[in-house]
């Protein structure tokens, strides 16, 4: 098997592509028409608001961070843990937050910019709402997969060093390598240390997924009853202060705590798959780094296709929302086609095996069906929701009985399609074969990287 640790500037090169691509997006948004001096005010309420919580419970967060840290210290200096697992932990988390609050200062000041876009033409609005949403996503894989690639190349080629693993490092009292460490025990060593990267991801994700969804919830109930049961007001009306609060709470847990969420899920994937090729037992020296190295070049290569794919969404000034729909699936799809072809190509260079190219088939499968599936139960071009809006005509019983048959019978998709992905995934990668178990779990890690590939041009959906 070829090795393919040469490639691997290709990882910090991406994310600084996406970083880049995230800047001018933002720049392009930013030089937008706000819209009416009305408009102006309101989203200023709006973003005024949002980043009020958000620094509220970033002072919270960074107490719990600066406890754990220490716990984590002193795990390091009993033996327990290698050293860089506090830093590991504290980077993770502070990037995880980081994105959360770009990806929510990119929001409040597209709001209005997509309003006014919109009233313009729709694919005007259609690219200022996508292209600021692609902002986020290329965020978090930017600041994901760089923060991976320099800890693996901080480990890899200046801790454990060939003299380092002879002789052993020692600093302030902490061992960072221990004398005589294998090669084996150090592609380990350096995996699990960057596993606890993705905990501080995790979290950072819990607090501003859970603090924002209650929040959000909380808002959401107020409006609904002051506004429109108390005082007759319209939904989403400005004069409802509550209207506010409820957009407020729409940006700090859908986007902030989105954002976080997705960063923890995206550099978990990649984390966790490269510490199951770590430990894959009965390989060569090679194919063991290359079960490490390979799902950061994936992920690095479905970064440059995503943002191609972002350019291939557009809309025709008549569409419905269907049109709409297959706009954003020809963005999704075309990037995932684009993926495989690469994959398939490393795979005909023996870069991986073909058996891990049909878990990473699986993966991406498994994402476009659950997202198309989602869209069929939730868009109001299709039967269900259609049938949801007959039964409102007939009255509100009707209508919470149909709402929640349809909402429980769609879970039937997801659930399906995730366990399917998983056997296949595990079938193809030789989990099925004798004592190929590790083999298999290896490659529904893969899968997991081949599904989140896509994210910079699926956040935005």
């Amino acid at each position: 098997m070829q090795d393919i640790s040469s490639l691997l500037w290709i990882v910090p090169v991406s994310s600084v592509i996406a970083l880049l691509f995230a800047w001018l997006f933002y720049k392009k948004m930013m030089a937008a028409n706000e819209g009416n001096p009305r408009m102006v005010e309101i989203a200023g309420y709006v973003r005024e608001g949002a980043m009020a919580y958000l620094a509220r419970q970033y002072k919270v967060v960074i107490k719990v961070f600066i406890v754990l840290a220490v716990l984590l210290l002193v795990l390091a200096y009993m033996g327990v843990q290698n050293p860089f697992v506090p830093i590991a932990f504290l980077t993770g988390g502070f990037f995880s937050g980081l994105c959360g609050y770009l990806g929510m200062k990119t929001a409040t000041n597209a709001s209005s910019r997509t309003a006014q876009g919109a009233s313009e033409s729709l694919n005007r609005g259609l690219q200022v709402a996508f292209r600021s949403g692609a902002v986020m996503g290329l965020v978090v894989v930017g600041f994901g997969l760089l923060d991976i690639a320099l800890w693996f190349l901080l480990l890899k080629e200046v801790i454990f060093t060939p003299e380092n693993m002879q002789n052993g490092l020692e600093i302030f009292g902490l061992t960072f390598v221990h004398p005589g460490t294998t090669e084996h025990q150090k592609l380990i060593e350096i995996t699990a240390t960057m596993l606890t990267f993705g905990m501080g991801a995790s979290t950072q994700a819990l607090f501003a997924r859970v603090g924002g969804g209650i929040y959000t919830k909380a808002a959401d109930v107020g409006a609904d009853l002051v506004g429109k049961t108390e005082a007759g007001i319209p939904e989403d009306d400005p004069r409802n202060p509550a209207t506010i609060a409820d957009n407020v709470g729409d940006n700090v847990g859908d986007v902030a705590g989105m954002g976080a969420d997705l960063y923890e899920s995206y550099c978990g994937s990649i984390l966790a798959t490269a510490a199951l090729g770590a430990a894959l037992p009965g390989v060569d020296a090679t194919a063991q780094s290359n079960a490490v190295i390979a799902p950061m070049i994936v992920a690095a290569v479905g970064i440059i296709l995503s943002i191609a794919g972002i350019f291939l969404v557009r809309t025709k000034e008549s569409a419905t929302q269907k049109n709409l729909l297959h706009a954003l699936l020809l963005g999704t799809g075309g990037s995932s086609a684009f993926i495989l072809i690469v994959i398939a190509g490393m795979a005909a260079l023996g870069w991986i095996s073909w058996g891990i190219f049909g878990s990473a088939v699986a993966g991406l499968a498994a994402g476009v069906i659950i997202g198309q599936g989602t869209e069929y139960y939730t868009s109001d071009e299709y039967k269900p929701t259609k049938g949801i809006a007959n039964q409102a005509q007939q009255g509100p019983a009707t209508t919470i009985i149909d709402g929640i048959a349809v909402g429980m019978f769609s879970t039937w998709l997801p659930v399906v399609t995730i366990v399917a992905g998983i056997i296949i995934a595990f079938a193809c990668a030789g989990g099925f074969e004798a004592g190929g178990f590790a083999k298999g779990v290896y490659g529904i890690g893969f899968a997991a990287v081949g599904m989140l590939s896509t994210m910079p041009v699926a956040t935005p959906k």
